[in-house]
């Protein structure tokens, strides 16, 4: 199956020797460096909307307004109702010294309605509507809201940039290999001669193909690693502040999966490059006839 890979030297000589100068590795070496940083961009954004998601799946905050006079009894409510884990609560005067961080001395002013928060977790399958109806009874202005509903927006977001580099990867892989079908027309009129000779001998267009096709296999090994191991060296000295990224978001950084995939994408580059190459090999070869 993968004997075209292993050629005798004279046929190797039949092209010629790959050349620094070629432009495929180099062009296959910049798109391998740009995906891998746009896919590890995007691996990292999906571990963090996981991680987000995960967070704040069971968490909701009953709203007190009016300065949360019946906090202490609220809280009792909420701590003794069923399928609640966890419970913390957030008076007005905390909030209003949270806010002084951006609103200064305005914080403190009556004018501003500030409400006192009740932050609490649940358990699977916990029904909210019986704490709020019971909140109600006690504070008829109270609500309860979920944390979920509250950052849907910034998921959306997160989800669509995925989807733009999941977008970005295919095209920049497209791309690689509209220039592989280049570099591979280019070789065929370079070596026409060549491959009327080995046609006139008796050589198959698949034989001549099989020429072709480890050439450019070798010279997209070569540019996949190279522009891998360039991208490797970035992340690497990036991964003091995805160190700290993960820290804000919960450990949401790249997994073990995430380097596997990533240490994938030359491989699969090189074998994409390679089986454009042969397809455009043999179509040439078969309009030629």
């Amino acid at each position: 199956m993968l004997g075209w890979l292993f050629v005798s030297p004279p046929e190797r000589r039949l092209l010629g020797a790959s050349s620094r100068r070629a432009p495929t590795p180099w062009v296959i070496a910049i798109m391998t460096f740009t995906i891998m940083l746009i896919a590890a961009t995007g691996l990292a954004l999906a571990n963090t909307a996981s991680v987000l998601s995960s967070a704040i799946e069971a968490r909701f905050a009953l709203e007190v307004p009016g300065g949360g006079a019946k906090l202490d009894q609220l809280s009792a409510m909420v701590r003794s109702s069923p399928g609640v884990t966890t419970i913390e609560a957030v008076s007005e005067q905390d909030m209003r010294r949270t806010l002084e961080r951006w609103l200064g001395s305005a914080a403190a002013s009556r004018d501003l309605p500030v409400p006192a928060l009740i932050n609490f977790d649940v358990s699977p399958g916990t029904d909210i509507k019986p704490i709020e109806t019971r909140a109600r009874t006690i504070e008829p202005a109270s609500r309860i809201v979920s944390h979920r509903d509250s950052v849907a927006p910034l998921l959306r977001s997160l989800t669509l940039l995925q989807v733009v580099a999941f977008g970005l990867v295919l095209l920049l892989s497209a791309a690689a290999a509209a220039a592989v079908v280049l570099a591979a027309r280019g070789a065929l009129d370079t070596h026409r001669f060549t491959i009327e000779v080995m046609h006139g001998i008796g050589a198959t267009d698949l034989q001549v193909t099989h020429l072709f096709q480890r050439k450019i296999a070798i010279d997209a090994f070569i540019g996949s690693i190279a522009g891998g191991a360039a991208a490797a060296i970035v992340l690497l000295l990036l991964a003091g502040g995805a160190a700290f990224a993960g820290e804000l978001t919960g450990g949401a950084t790249l997994g073990a999966w995430d380097f596997l995939i990533l240490a994938l994408l030359p491989l699969a580059l090189t074998a994409l490059a390679t089986w454009v190459a042969r397809m455009a090999v043999l179509r040439a070869l078969r309009d030629a006839l």
